[in-house]
């Protein structure tokens, strides 16, 4: 057992990490567009909390610069990294920080392959190394970590139990060599969990992530668990995230007692321009000290995901965010951030 553990993302935060998104990435096509929604999210994060933002080079860290003077954001809370990136995937390629028994963190670099070498993501891997150089950084435990895993990959109730998809973490895209048991025994021992909750089912098509947990299920206080449900029996998904839904009837906390249980709505499907079907998901959502912010797709299920999130969280405020943009590129609003515990930013 580690002398570390990973904490719920509501545990008290120093700020949020983005990787801003510019024309050498996927989301060139749509820049502008997908720039608005990046926009939204500095000024509800950098309201609440500091916000680090990684800029590819000198001129986007110019540009971004100029962006958060014009929307008036406290400068002393914003924090700019100069880094080179492949895509904007905070969530995955971001430190991992656990807490040791005193609540100071030790920041963790797993190694980001993008998804089981889907994509290039030899910037992004290096992303980590740059960002504990910096000078917002504090003098903490970092350490380099031999396992493939991505932030979006695993779920924290901060208690001891870890979330995670089978489909996704036995992927043989990631760390072939090891088995259930070895992976298992590897994210006990490096996130200081107790034990490991294996889903066998659920998935969402136009995903590129192998089923991500923080697509499908997320923890929250409480006991409890938000997942994502579908009722429409005409839908591919339909079959699928019903039986997920039953395996999370099955699932105790450590005590033994039933999670109790908080279903979110499934939206309208959402298309690219080429036909395919995009994975939207109100599960996608970032939790900050004392606001939850909630992907929105301009749907008419968007209010009741809202309502139900705040069931969830009943001490944070809820906030829609526009995320339509951000499913054009097969995520969403968590996977763009990366939440950063307190202790991780130098006190000034």
């Amino acid at each position: 057992m580690s002398d570390y553990s990973l904490p719920a993302e509501w545990a008290k935060q120093d700020a949020i990490m983005l990787t801003w998104p510019h024309a050498d990435t996927d989301w060139a096509p749509m820049l502008a567009e997908v720039e608005q929604v990046y926009r939204q999210l500095a000024s509800e994060i950098a309201s609440r909390q500091s916000l680090v933002i990684i800029c590819h080079d000198a001129q986007l860290k110019q540009r971004v610069t100029a962006m958060m003077a014009e929307l008036q954001l406290p400068a002393d809370r914003i924090h700019l990294v100069e880094a080179p990136c492949n895509d904007t995937w905070a969530r995955d390629h971001g430190p991992i920080t656990v807490l040791d028994k005193d609540g100071s963190p030790c920041l963790l670099d797993f190694t980001f392959t993008a998804w089981g070498d889907k994509f290039a993501a030899n910037l992004d891997n290096d992303i980590n190394q740059q960002l504990f150089a910096a000078d917002c950084i504090a003098d903490i435990p970092k350490r380099k970590v031999d396992l493939v895993l991505e932030g979006g990959g695993i779920e924290s109730d901060g208690n001891g139990s870890l979330l995670v998809t089978k489909k996704c973490l036995l992927n043989p895209n990631r760390n072939p060599e090891l088995n259930q048991a070895e992976i298992e025994q590897q994210l006990c021992q490096h996130l200081g969990m107790q034990r490991v909750l294996w889903l066998e089912h659920g998935y969402l098509a136009g995903d590129d992530t192998d089923a991500h947990i923080d697509t499908l299920v997320r923890f929250a206080p409480n006991n409890t668990l938000v997942y994502v449900s579908c009722n429409d029996p005409k839908d591919e998904h339909f079959r699928e995230l019903q039986a997920m839904a039953h395996e999370l009837t099955d699932f105790k906390t450590l005590e033994g007692k039933p999670y109790h249980l908080i279903p979110l709505p499934w939206p309208a499907a959402k298309f690219s321009a080429d036909g395919e079907r995009l994975p939207a998901s109100y599960a996608n959502y970032l939790i900050m000290n004392d606001a939850v912010l909630v992907p929105t797709y301009h749907d008419s299920q968007d209010t009741v995901a809202l309502a139900q999130i705040q069931r969830a969280y009943p001490n944070h405020q809820v906030i829609g965010v526009h995320c339509l943009p951000l499913i054009h590129q097969y995520g969403s609003l968590h996977c763009v951030s990366m939440q950063l515990p307190a202790g991780v930013l130098k006190t000034s």
